[in-house]
């Protein structure tokens, strides 16, 4: 039978590590779990917020609702041919077992996600990326509970209407489905994508002209943990800002003020995105701390929080960071970190 607790401290299910709480909490195993959980709060009159790993999340206060924290796991092989395998993955999974069992089997697609924290039921919500991968290159659809109707929905790519760390959930739904699984297509003779600037250089340093999918895995692992802190060790949520995209006419201007500043081209015709962490840099705001807040040494995309900082501290910190750089570039960073305000 599902256990529905009390008041309890979030704290430890959530990476910044903020101390707010729930004022119910159940931990959801199975979808039969998460049947029971929604037919109790329907009947209490209270609404539902899904927890993943807690990873990419800022709570700004108390939550005044039933908490789910999802933990219904599994990952399994749907369909093969030659060339592809479709994988089924259930949301509660860890991220990295999905993109380790896809190593394993020398599968391709994912191999540049490697080492993103959080939970597989998360990474459609934000369309996760990295390193020239994001989550919709694999993506074939996914299931759903809504939380509103108590019935299960399935979501093709289309629908999702995935863009750069951006979905509907975070959007039109947001709140209203609790993501039960997803199917990833990969290819049995990946091309790997070798373009971002840190892998080339990896790839030089240690002599490798053609990696495999688990060579290309141990870079990107080791790329990470140079620059990114271990939540187990030091409390952040990962990159806190997105990188803003201008208009090329735009970034001719700041390019004219600033010709040094770094860039690439967005997938959005005419666009140019601008490192979020490069602009951080530039306004003195990298390694500074701000009592237990700061931009992280080593990545000033991430902000960290040494210990016993308040939603409210860190709220003011982003703020800050946003304002310097505004202020300086006349450009607005917004947070990819969900925000529950």
């Amino acid at each position: 039978m599902l256990k529905i607790k009390k008041q309890v401290d979030l704290s430890r299910y959530n990476t910044l590590k903020i101390s707010v709480k729930a004022a119910y909490f159940a931990i959801i195993k199975s979808e039969t779990d998460l049947a029971e959980a929604y037919i109790w709060a329907k009947d209490k009159g209270l609404s539902v917020f899904v927890l993943g790993g807690g990873s990419n999340v800022l709570f700004s206060h108390n939550i005044k609702a039933l908490v789910l924290k999802n933990e219904i796991k599994g990952v399994s092989v749907i369909k093969e041919t030659a060339a592809s395998a479709w994988l089924e993955a259930r949301s509660g999974e860890a991220w990295s077992t999905l993109v380790n069992f896809a190593i394993e089997r020398n599968w391709g697609g994912m191999e540049n996600l490697y080492y993103v924290p959080g939970t597989v039921g998360a990474a459609p919500v934000q369309n996760i990326g990295a390193y020239g991968v994001e989550l919709k290159d694999v993506f074939v659809s996914l299931r759903a509970f809504d939380l509103q109707t108590g019935k299960v929905k399935i979501f093709n790519k289309e629908e999702c209407k995935f863009a750069y760390r951006d979905s509907v959930f975070k959007h039109k739904y947001k709140g209203r489905y609790f993501i039960l699984s997803i199917t990833v297509k990969l290819s049995k003779q990946a091309k790997l994508k070798l373009d971002y600037g840190d892998i080339k250089l990896k790839l030089k340093e240690q002599g490798i002209k053609k990696p495999k999918i688990r060579q290309l895995a141990e870079i990107i692992r080791q790329i990470r943990d140079s620059k990114l802190p271990n939540p187990a060790e030091l409390a952040n949520a990962g990159s806190f800002f997105k990188n803003p995209e201008v208009s090329l006419s735009a970034f001719k201007k700041i390019q004219g003020r600033f010709p040094e500043i770094k860039f690439f081209p967005s997938a959005k015709a005419g666009k140019i995105k601008i490192p979020a962490g490069w602009l951080i840099e530039q306004v003195g705001l990298k390694g500074k701390r701000f009592g237990s807040v700061a931009m992280y040494e080593k990545q000033a995309l991430i902000l960290v929080n040494y210990g016993g900082a308040s939603a409210k501290q860190i709220l003011t910190h982003v703020q800050r960071v946003q304002k310097a750089v505004e202020q300086k570039f006349a450009i607005k960073i917004e947070p990819e970190v969900n925000i529950i305000k």
